[in-house]
């Protein structure tokens, strides 16, 4: 892959965040990918038998995405917070195969604790590809994905219209695989998103063959906070769960 295509991909924040996420929300998590580096990670207990592997962006790290974490916490969720290889001060460079063996990694931890009987996957754009590359291979009680797009082609075209094909090494062919992902399925997009195109998210939804709910954020672009980590996305995540679980959404 050229380095223009890397940079366009991954930005790293290789800092090193906290071994615990601040206020005693929980503890530090050491995963151990196949074929990987070990990463550092956080786990922040529910209260009942359900946890999410949480999969940020293409930027950033956990320590970021901690409003979000800590909501879906006080709402009763379990939330394992990854970094994938270097990001957050983990070693490694971030590539396909490898971001997914992460995000596996994370699965196997929540799998062996014995308070969580519901694995579900939450990812964020990049983070959302993460999680459907992984749940083609080990699919999740539920499938909560954030700003999710087709294939990273069909962003970088959105961006720049004549990249060709060949530069990316990396497809996150999200489209084609959520095909053959026949598990419940909340996306969660904001119709401003000038990141991650409103209609990809939807076409994503569309060609997703299990149960599934769209939730759209009239005028959000990426980043806004209603997007990233605002009460009603956090309370539309639980209601989802709750009518797909049983998991209660008071918090």
């Amino acid at each position: 892959m050229s380095s223009w295509a890397r940079r366009f991909i991954y930005y790293p924040d290789d800092r090193v965040v906290p071994s615990v996420p601040s206020g005693g929300l929980g503890t530090g998590v050491a995963l151990h990918p196949v074929g990987g580096p070990a990463l550092s990670a956080w786990y922040l207990p529910g209260r009942g038998d359900t946890a999410a592997v949480l999969c940020n962006g293409n930027a950033g790290n956990r320590a970021d995405r901690l409003p979000l974490s800590a909501g879906l916490q006080r709402r009763g969720l379990g939330v394992l917070s990854l970094d994938y290889r270097g990001y957050g001060g983990n070693p490694g460079e971030p590539e396909e195969a490898g971001l997914i063996a992460d995000a596996e990694a994370a699965a196997n931890h929540l799998a062996s604790l014995p308070e969580v009987g519901n694995l579900v996957y939450f990812g964020e754009s990049l983070g959302a590809a993460v999680l459907v590359g992984l749940a083609e291979r080990r699919p999740p009680a539920a499938l909560v994905l954030r700003s999710p797009f087709t294939s990273l082609l069909d962003v970088a075209r959105a961006h720049l219209p004549f990249v060709p094909s060949g530069i990316v090494d990396d497809r996150w062919a999200s489209l084609e695989r959520i095909r053959a992902i026949d598990v419940p399925l909340l996306v969660l997009a904001g119709t401003a998103d000038r990141v991650v195109p409103y209609a990809q998210s939807l076409r994503l939804f569309e060609a997703a063959p299990g149960p599934k709910r769209l939730v759209t954020f009239e005028g959000a672009d990426h980043n806004d906070p209603v997007l990233t980590f605002g009460a009603r996305l956090l309370d539309e995540t639980m209601r989802f769960l709750g009518d797909t679980l049983g998991l209660g959404a008071a918090g």
